[in-house]
């Protein structure tokens, strides 16, 4: 397996350019510079966006909603997505390139979440406002335009642990019903004791990193007694049975491959269809790197049109 000359190509340049690291800048600064990096803008057309805000159970929720350009119908199945940046970094604007692929690609009107961040707003913050923010679209479906016997969730990295952890909480608190889970590089055992195979091999080098990592868990979940809270770590809930279908990606070269296939696996075992996909020569976070990198635009485009037959199926 050899890195993909794209990918290498990219981290060539950062490496080139000794660019700090996450933890060496600090949570404001990191957020800042995540925004003006290789995150940045957006050049995929979109029928409509919609800033809006929603309750939740500390303040109002900033949502931004997305109608794919080929809109055809009032009502369209839904995506509720979350986005990544390990808890602490991330917001609507550094995955809206994402959520307009997304949104286009799957025919799903796409509600992207503006949760809180670690570490002024630590475990369970983050839960609390995906979940509330997931029960209140299915509730209001209508205002959103949204079908809600239609309605998936999905995220990347720390918003693949959210969508993995509010498909577990739909389940056991009987709604909102879920029709299909995207899981893109999920976090799934979050301050793991026990080290994986992946986090050892690519724990420097390859974008995230090892103590990136530790630096995150540190700040969102700072109490390790949280760390077996299947909250945290949904790789850790005893029972996956009845979990809405799901979708699970990892790169080859991330420290998160191993615990996204072990959670993809896990699915699998408890009678969830789960399709695991693996692309060995990607990087973590590369599906925000659709501008630089080929592999990821057809990645993408898989990962659309997985959401979209899911969401076809529930019908």
């Amino acid at each position: 397996m050899s890195l993909d000359v794209h990918v290498k190509a990219l981290l060539d340049q950062m490496k080139a350019m000794a660019m700090p690291k996450m933890w060496e800048l600090g949570p404001q600064a990191a957020r800042a510079a995540m925004k003006m990096g290789i995150f940045r803008g957006s050049d995929a057309p979109i029928g409509r966006i919609e800033e809006r805000t929603i309750p939740g159970p500390a303040h109002a929720i900033p949502v931004r909603v997305y109608t794919p350009t080929d809109a055809k119908a009032q009502t369209l199945p839904g995506l509720v997505f979350f986005h990544g940046g390990g808890f602490v970094i991330g917001d609507l604007d550094t995955h809206d390139d994402l959520c307009r692929c997304l949104a286009n690609g799957s025919g799903c009107r796409v509600v992207s979440i503006d949760y809180r961040l670690a570490p002024e707003h630590p475990f369970p913050a983050a839960v609390e406002d995906c979940f509330a923010a997931t029960r209140y679209v299915a509730a209001h479906a209508s205002e959103f335009g949204v079908d809600p016997t239609r309605l998936a969730v999905g995220g990347d990295s720390a918003g693949g642990n959210l969508a993995a952890v509010v498909s577990q909480l739909a389940r056991s608190e009987h709604g909102p019903a879920i029709a299909f889970q995207l899981l893109i590089y999920p976090v799934t055992q979050l301050g793991a004791s026990q080290e994986t195979r992946s986090m050892r091999e690519n724990a420097k080098g390859y974008f995230l990193e090892k103590e990136g990592m530790d630096w995150f868990t540190r700040l969102y979940a700072p109490d390790a007694a949280h760390r077996s809270d299947p909250r945290l770590s949904p790789l850790l809930a005893t029972d996956l049975a009845g979990l809405p279908p799901a979708y699970v990606i990892t790169a080859g070269f991330d420290p998160l491959r191993d615990e996204g296939k072990a959670y993809a696996d896990k699915l699998d075992a408890a009678g969830v269809p789960v399709t695991y996909v693996n692309y060995p020569g990607m990087v973590h976070g590369f599906f925000s790197m659709r501008g630089l990198i080929p592999k990821a635009r057809e990645a993408v485009a898989a990962a659309a049109a997985a959401v979209r037959e899911g969401v076809t199926e529930a019908a």
